[in-house]
């Protein structure tokens, strides 16, 4: 066992002590979460472009932490398809994973049990256990960061389908022949709500009508290939019409997602996470009022709650950290 590791390998968590680590598009965070699903310690760092170098990142963020903190277990949140196995990561969209033995790879260099969960899973268990989903009977998350991740909670229990692959929400193909996915699909609803999709409606915006995006372009010195999702949404909260009109646009198709998956699922109540779930109601407002539009049966069937995640960009690393607590 890795001497930075002091727990028992087989044993229970010390003081209920585990590590959450989500690994996204981006950005690799790992925390030390208690039972409570408080974060005790985080730390983060780039996602590399390859799979051993975000394997390697992975092992020594749990090492920071548990050199550090008496933990007995880790939880990998991954962006991308887990198998039913819990163990192999069968594909990823925007990370260099192809059927990765990461739960193997890590349980050897780490020393502790290791549970690999879907990314977005991960995030809708937390906000099942600890956030904005608590005892909702049938909870559905969208989680809106590069791309669109998403979970769906029944009866107190994280249903993952038959192969491990259910709540891959960004992948519902809501235009034929439309946008180009990186999935190798096209019209996927993540290509029209999601940061990449604000980035790429941006640049559309200032190269056809730069006077209209003069706002935007002012934020990259008048280069609309610098444009990104978070120069999109700065602006919006700063009032600049444009952006504005930009994330209501992103509101609408949330919000025809959402009733295409309530035709399906009939959720209670959905929670939306991820990075643009900051910008609460300047999207969730154009969401809830297309939801309402074009819900199948409307006037006739309760409309479920739409409400922002409580727990943040830490949500996956929590419900990541839970799991490997509870190893389900």
């Amino acid at each position: 066992m890795s001497t930075e590791l002091r727990a028992s390998a087989e044993g229970s968590t010390s003081a209920g002590l585990a590590i959450g680590v989500d690994i996204g598009g981006s950005k690799a965070a790992a925390g030390v979460v208690d039972e409570a699903g408080r974060v005790v310690e985080q730390l983060r760092r780039p996602t590399p472009r390859d799979a051993a170098g975000t394997e390697d990142v992975i092992a020594e963020l749990v090492q920071e932490l548990s050199g550090r903190h008496d933990v007995g277990a880790v939880g990998v949140g991954a962006a991308g398809w887990v198998g039913s196995d819990r163990a192999t990561v069968l594909f990823s969209p925007h990370l260099a994973w192809r059927d990765e033995p990461l739960r193997a790879a890590l349980r050897a260099r780490l020393g502790v049990p290791v549970v690999v969960e879907n990314d977005a899973n991960a995030a809708a268990w937390a906000e099942y256990c600890f956030g904005g989903g608590r005892g909702e009977p049938v909870l559905l998350c969208v989680t809106l960061g590069t791309g669109i991740g998403g979970g769906l909670v029944v009866d107190g229990e994280l249903f993952r389908g038959r192969f491990g692959l259910a709540g891959e929400w960004g992948h519902l193909r809501v235009v034929p022949d439309g946008r180009a996915c990186a999935c190798g699909n096209r019209g996927c609803w993540e290509e029209y709500v999601s940061g990449r999709a604000l980035a790429w409606a941006a640049r559309e915006l200032a190269e056809s009508s730069p006077a209209v995006a003069a706002g935007l372009l002012e934020r990259v010195e008048g280069d609309p290939t610098r444009l990104l999702g978070e120069h999109v949404t700065a602006a919006a909260q700063a009032g600049d019409r444009a952006a504005l009109d930009l994330l209501a646009e992103a509101g609408r198709w949330l919000g025809q997602g959402i009733a295409d998956l309530a035709a399906i699922l009939d959720p209670g109540t959905v929670v939306i996470g991820g990075g643009l779930s900051e910008l609460g109601e300047l999207l969730l407002e154009p969401a809830r009022e297309r939801y309402a539009a074009v819900l199948t049966g409307r006037g006739y069937r309760p409309e479920l709650t739409l409400r922002t995640a409580e727990l943040g960009p830490a949500a996956g690393l929590i419900g990541a950290a839970d799991l490997a607590r509870r190893r389900g």
